[in-house]
């Protein structure tokens, strides 16, 4: 069953995330994954949610997203968008 990482990120240093984002993907791709929205347009119908760059990423699984997000190809990256941004993130199992 498919798993999706969803994350609310709101960048503090431009700079150092477009290092994050040159490189993030191929961990991502390396578990499976792949992005469905990556910072585009959003438009809020309800509630005062105001995100400011939306990404969802889709895995296999629970356990892929789980892995790809624990992994040791991953963690400087997490480091250097800990860096440059603040960062709402949530895994949730799919249907």
């Amino acid at each position: 069953m498919a798993a999706y990482v969803i994350a609310d990120i709101e960048v503090t240093d431009p700079e150092a995330y477009e290092g994050y984002k040159r490189a993030v993907a191929t961990t991502i791709a390396a578990y499976g994954g792949r992005y469905l929205a990556r910072g585009g347009h959003t438009d809020v119908v309800e509630g005062t949610w105001q995100p400011r760059r939306l990404v969802v990423i889709q895995f296999p699984s629970l356990t892929r997203a789980r892995e790809w997000y624990a992994s040791v190809s991953y963690a400087p990256l997490l480091s250097l968008r800990l860096r440059s941004a603040a960062t709402n993130l949530v895994i949730i199992d799919g249907i």
